[in-house]
């Protein structure tokens, strides 16, 4: 396989993503007849929060943490996203991300607009008390304006269920009533779903299966680049390695593995670390840049945004990208992709197995009846599967990239719930 040892680390700095969103969004209504003042309504949140948390660290100085949330438009029902912990967080970030999740609810078909949530720091150098503080307090600066009706948050990138559950209790506290339906992603016996952990991985299992459908594809023996061995990218490896694909490199923020045989994943899984890092254990890596233009069949960028990019999508070899990060192709990137017939399955059809599990969280909270996991796959499966073919439907009708495709199948609920409303 690969020797043993430390490599040098990579700092890649995201870059602005709203603006390349808008435009998308844009291109979108006016292909479906929107009037002008659609894209005024939708082209940024309706409501962005910013907040300061004060926390007493460990070494008794109190610390100031910076936190946002933002609210994309709630005409279909309430908000709904992810809270991210990282030292990288923009409020721009985040407000391209909640306009994300209004597409992402509205490709699976979802009673919900889109929210995001971030903070400002980084939870690899923090102690379980400090994140701990920094949980409820984020909780407490946004009390008023979260719950099961007006915004649920979620996990996202440097967060789990337990951070969940903390803020879980923080809000029930200040709620005085258990309230479980205020989050999603929560510990099983917190009133969290069987498959929530996996989700994102395993919807982005299935668009893999269906997009390797369509371009005649057998899994079995497929070769499969996975970027990225947080929680979706080792899930979606471990899955792929299940089926009989070989995933021929995997990377973390250290760099990359690559074995044109196939990594071992079960060995990788048991060697990593809990933020994902496992490279920095091996001495023959290569660049996260020289993976992505490795010969390959499926390349999932499952790490951050901005990856492949005009300089580099003339080098990409694979016949399928399924983009199971948050915008990691450009919109340059996109159109030389198309231009090459390189199928994109784009970020917000691929990732959206998460948002949709989370919402079988919140239903199963509201109804006090819990399903078996199995129920849970099923259900995940039947929406995905749908929900694919009909943006893959509009993309050959329309003669479209899939990405332009998903985002008129995306925006189109919740522009038709703002027109009733009467707003515009």
């Amino acid at each position: 396989m690969v020797a043993e040892k430390s490599a040098d680390s990579q700092n890649e700095q995201p870059n602005d993503i709203l603006i390349s969103t808008q435009s998308v969004v844009k291109d979108a209504l006016n292909r479906l007849g929107y009037p002008e003042e659609a894209y005024e309504l939708m082209k940024e949140p309706v409501r962005m929060i910013t907040v300061r948390i004060p926390v007493r660290m460990d070494d008794g100085n109190i610390k100031v943490f910076t936190g946002y949330r933002a609210q994309h438009n709630d005409a279909v029902g309430p908000t709904k996203g992810g809270v991210r912990f990282h030292p990288d967080v923009t409020e721009k970030e985040v407000r391209a991300l909640s306009i994300w999740m209004t597409l992402k609810s509205g490709i699976v078909d979802l009673p919900y607009g889109g929210g995001k949530g971030g903070i400002v720091c980084d939870p690899r150098e923090m102690s379980f008390r400090e994140l701990e503080a920094l949980s409820r307090g984020y909780v407490r600066a946004l009390s008023q304006v979260v719950g099961p009706t007006k915004d649920i948050p979620a996990p996202d990138v440097f967060t789990n269920s337990q951070i969940m559950a903390w803020m879980m209790d923080e809000y029930s506290r200040i709620d005085e009533f258990n309230s479980p339906g205020f989050i999603t992603g929560k510990p099983i016996v917190l009133g969290g779903s069987h498959g929530r952990e996996s989700a994102t991985a395993k919807g982005v299992t299935i668009c893999i299966e269906e997009a390797c459908k369509k371009r005649g594809i057998d899994i079995q023996g497929a070769r499969v680049i996975v970027q990225g061995f947080g929680n979706a990218g080792s899930f979606l490896a471990k899955f792929m390695h299940d089926m009989g694909a070989k995933v021929i490199a995997i990377s973390d923020a250290e760099g990359a593995l690559h074995d044109p045989e196939g990594l071992d994943i079960d060995y990788l899984l048991d060697r990593r670390d809990s933020f994902g890092t496992v490279t920095n254990l091996f001495d023959d890596t290569i660049s996260n840049e020289e993976m992505l233009e490795l010969d390959t069949d499926i390349l999932v960028p499952a790490a951050i945004e901005n990856q492949i990019t005009k300089d580099n999508a003339h080098e990409i070899k694979a016949e399928i990208v399924v983009e199971a990060a948050n915008g990691p192709t450009t919109l340059e990137a996109t159109e030389i992709l198309t231009e090459r017939d390189i199928l994109i399955v784009p970020d917000v059809l691929a990732s959206s197995g998460g948002v949709t599990v989370s919402y079988f969280e919140w239903v199963q909270n509201n109804q006090g009846f819990y399903w078996k996991e199995e129920e849970v796959q099923e259900k995940l499966r039947e929406v995905l599967v749908k929900s694919f073919n009909n943006v893959y439907t509009t993309s050959q009708n329309r003669q479209i990239d899939m990405r332009l495709a998903a985002y008129m199948v995306g925006v189109r609920k919740m522009t038709e719930a703002a027109r009733f409303r009467g707003w515009i």
